[in-house]
């Protein structure tokens, strides 16, 4: 018997919306990173991006456990002399808290440009938004708290 091996033009992609409030950072980062890859289904391919559309909402309201909050930083350079900012979970998670899940999502992901392209099938939102606007996708909503 012949190993499967998944063709691009032969794939079927869906949409999930995941609600982040009150999940931890972690558990929503992997569950979204495994469906962005296609590690869910039968047809994963290591080469070939069999992932899924995934729409987070709730951002915002995602929990960091113990004292990460504070104690958890994140980095960035200016490109200047001297210019490294650095900024807490908390300011993260009160100026952006879209960019918060997107660093961990992408953290989880292939370095790649495979995984590149897995990360722009994400679309992140701070809010419940009621009207998203992903109707004629007919998005599934995706539990995470099983």
């Amino acid at each position: 018997m012949k190993t499967y091996r998944a063709k691009p033009n032969e794939l079927e992609q869906r949409w999930y919306i995941v609600d982040a409030a009150g999940v931890p950072l972690g558990r929503t980062a992997g569950k979204v990173a495994r469906i962005l890859q296609g590690k869910n289904k039968p047809t994963y391919t290591p080469h070939v991006d069999t992932g899924d559309f995934v729409v987070v909402i709730n951002a915002a309201k995602v929990v960091l456990t113990g004292s990460k909050l504070t104690d958890k930083k994140y980095y960035r350079h200016t490109g200047w002399i001297g210019g490294l900012v650095t900024k807490s979970a908390q300011e993260m998670l009160d100026s952006k808290p879209n960019e918060l899940i997107k660093i961990a999502v992408k953290g989880m992901l292939p370095k790649t440009t495979l995984g590149r392209a897995m990360l722009r099938k994400m679309k992140v939102h701070e809010g419940p938004c009621p009207e998203h606007g992903y109707e004629a996708q007919k998005a599934e909503v995706l539990d995470l708290n099983k």
